[in-house]
């Protein structure tokens, strides 16, 4: 005599409750993973922003201090006076020399830019799917989860998909701990289950738009897709602003009938502080040049300089140990990230060279380049 195989459900309000779960728990997970990417992705941004433009925004604070310290001695106007303290002191360093020496030790040190790849969000997505600790009743089997899941973030902040595919092999010997389909206490904790999917997906979205409307996140979110070449383009608007700051200080200062000894302090004894980052043009680079080529892969494989050492702008700071001792010559599209590079490795101590104009300055010179595939080589 063979045995009937019970129905599933026998309740088709049950069976809704079981799909609309489903359906919360996926839109929550989805949602989990895009915050944490954009998370991680706002913290590299800012990460590569501050080191890569942070020497801009020094000399240009510095710029604005010059400028109102000449105001204040042509003019000897209190306000002006004050304007001018202000901006000298968000340039100089505390005054208290064990001040300044506590925040040198408090300051942390930079982080390895990652970025976790398409891989390593479906591992990670996956994973928060079988083995969040809210999947779980048991307060044991909840705390041996967040154990687990502990070490997924740490994975997953790392950008480490080999790791992660390691602990989705381990946990997929692990059994379910939610209710059976058919257990009594299914029912109730599956609206428990709902409740909690609606309070955590509400908090996840308001995350999400904390984390855009932060000053990082409105930039980044400007070029989503090409955070580098967002950075290039910030780069070339500062060094338009030093420019323009530098004339205003030149004009303030080279007025005929201002005085020398009037001149602040500063520039008096160091006139050259604000001159141009080492630049040079595409004709007269060397032939024997040590090039660094900081543009993205599929700029690089359309044309590149034969032998040139290619790292994209944004590994520069974590592959800064690669880089030879030589002089370097560096390129990119049009200038613009490459000043950014040169600015950062001689604020570093090292010498470097912008190639002004970039690839498209040397290939209107006549000089050669090679393609990654063979084909004819261009700029892209």
């Amino acid at each position: 005599m063979s045995t009937e195989i019970p129905a599933r459900w026998s309740d088709p309000e049950r069976e809704q409750l079981e799909e609309r779960v489903a359906a919360t728990e996926l839109a929550w997970l989805t949602l989990e993973v895009d915050v944490e990417t954009l998370r991680v992705e706002i913290d590299n941004f800012a990460l590569v922003h501050h080191q890569l433009l942070g020497p801009l925004y020094a000399s240009l604070d510095e710029l604005d201090a010059l400028i109102a310290e000449a105001v204040a001695a042509r003019t000897g106007d209190p306000a002006d006076l004050r304007r001018a303290v202000e901006a000298r002191a968000r340039v100089e360093p505390p005054a208290d020399p064990e001040l300044a020496e506590g925040l040198r030790e408090v300051e942390p040190e930079p982080t390895r830019k990652v970025r976790p790849d398409r891989e390593a969000q479906r591992v990670y997505r996956e994973l928060a799917r079988r083995a969040h600790p809210d999947l779980a009743t048991d307060p044991v089997e909840q705390e041996r989860r967040s154990a687990f899941i502990a070490r997924v973030n740490e994975a997953y902040a790392h950008g480490d998909a080999a790791t992660l595919e390691q602990l989705a092999e381990e946990w997929s010997t692990d059994p379910d701990s939610a209710p059976a389909a058919d257990a009594a206490e299914r029912p109730d904790w599956l609206r428990q289950r709902l409740e909690w999917l609606t309070g955590k997906i509400g908090r996840l979205a308001a995350e999400q738009v904390r984390l855009e409307r932060t000053p990082m996140g409105e930039l980044l979110l400007l070029a989503p897709q090409e955070p580098e070449r967002l950075l290039e383009e910030l780069a070339e608007s500062l060094l338009a602003r030093a420019a323009e700051q530098r004339a205003e200080l030149d004009r303030l200062l080279g007025d005929p009938g201002h005085n020398d000894g009037d001149r602040p302090r500063e520039t008096q004894e160091n006139p050259t502080m604000f001159a141009q980052i080492p630049t040079t043009d595409a004709a007269s680079v060397p032939a024997d040049a040590v090039l660094l080529d900081v543009r993205e892969q599929d700029e690089w494989d359309a044309g590149h300089v034969e032998g040139a050492l290619h790292i994209p702008i944004g590994e520069v700071i974590a592959r800064l140990d690669e880089l030879p001792a030589q002089k370097l010559y560096v390129l990119c599209r049009v200038g613009g990230r490459s000043a950014q590079v040169v600015q950062y490795l001689v604020a570093q101590g090292r010498e470097a060279v912008n190639v002004d104009g970039g690839m498209f300055a040397w290939e209107a010179a006549g000089r050669p380049m090679t393609a990654g595939d063979g084909r004819d080589a261009f700029v892209l």
